[in-house]
């Protein structure tokens, strides 16, 4: 990854990641990611957990994705891993018992879902202190954490979007209106299900949100170069196309088929399983 104040992917890394060399289909694979940070948001809104801890995760397991195959380490496995480290860094941790009870609640409802059961009420049993299945979420907590900060180099710097957002507005005079405050910073925290935090500077994502807010409620901006607003902040107009075209991408309605397809895919062994069921999408991302 380049090395700068906070990393960004390589461009080897972008074009190719270690997933899609696995064999993994870009689309899935972006499908996989996206639940993955949903995960992550709802363990951590049933855990009390701060927003700043779920925001840092979520950019960790998109980071963690660029140097890491999805058909070596599950997205549910990461995900908790990530929100277990960002616990720490935050300074708001979180017991490990709780992080394992609510993961198992959440996959387990995944399973359910995914499987023929999936019509019928969804049923929770928790598991036991001294249950194998605690044990081995427990193990795969910890090699988790491990493997993201060994494969990440330890550097696990995030910066967050938030101040920036409320400093941008206050430039463009745009502070004291709360439906742009709450629509644009929905907007940051929607694009911590894509990967933009791992591609682009903090100052080009928060141009995309304030652009797709200034779209959306109609608000009139300069936008002609020289003197466009996003100029002000050092951004480029493609660049803020492209965060603009992940977001937007994100409120996509896909079919419950591919939604059951993803749900079933939350582990390593899923992966595995439908990469041999589907040799020609194997062969056709190795290529």
């Amino acid at each position: 990854m380049s090395t700068q104040l906070y990393p960004l992917a390589s461009l080897a890394q972008i074009q190719k990641t270690p997933s899609r060399e696995d064999g993994i289909p870009s689309e899935l694979e972006d499908q996989l990611r996206t639940f993955g940070c949903k995960l992550i948001q709802q363990a951590g809104i049933l855990l009390k957990q701060k927003q700043v801890a779920m925001a840092t995760a979520q950019i960790l397991f998109q980071r963690f994705w660029y140097v890491s195959s999805m058909k070596q380490f599950g997205i549910g496995d990461i995900g908790m891993g990530a929100l277990y480290l960002a616990s720490k860094l935050e300074e708001c941790p979180v017991r490990m018992r709780d992080l394992i009870n609510v993961y198992d609640l959440l996959l387990s409802r995944c399973r359910h879902s995914s499987s023929s059961q999936g019509e019928t009420p969804f049923k929770y049993t928790p598991t036991g202190y001294f249950s194998s299945t605690f044990y081995d979420l427990k193990d795969a907590l910890v090699v988790a954490e491990m493997q993201m900060l060994k494969r990440l180099g330890f550097n696990v710097h995030v910066v967050l979007p938030y101040g920036t957002l409320i400093n941008y507005l206050r430039v463009l005079g745009l502070l004291d209106r709360e439906d742009v405050c709450r629509r644009a910073w929905g907007y940051l925290n929607d694009a911590l299900q894509t990967p933009v935090y791992a591609l682009y500077s903090v100052p080009t994502i928060v141009s995309a949100a304030i652009f797709l807010t200034s779209r959306h409620l109609y608000i009139p901006l300069p936008s002609e170069p020289p003197n466009a607003w996003w100029s002000l902040f050092d951004s480029d107009w493609e660049d803020i196309w492209s965060v603009s075209g992940y977001i937007m991408r994100l409120y996509r309605d896909i079919g419950l088929e591919e939604k059951n397809r993803v749900m079933g895919l939350v582990t390593k062994q899923g992966i595995r399983s439908w990469l041999n069921s589907n040799p020609s999408h194997q062969y056709q991302e190795s290529k």
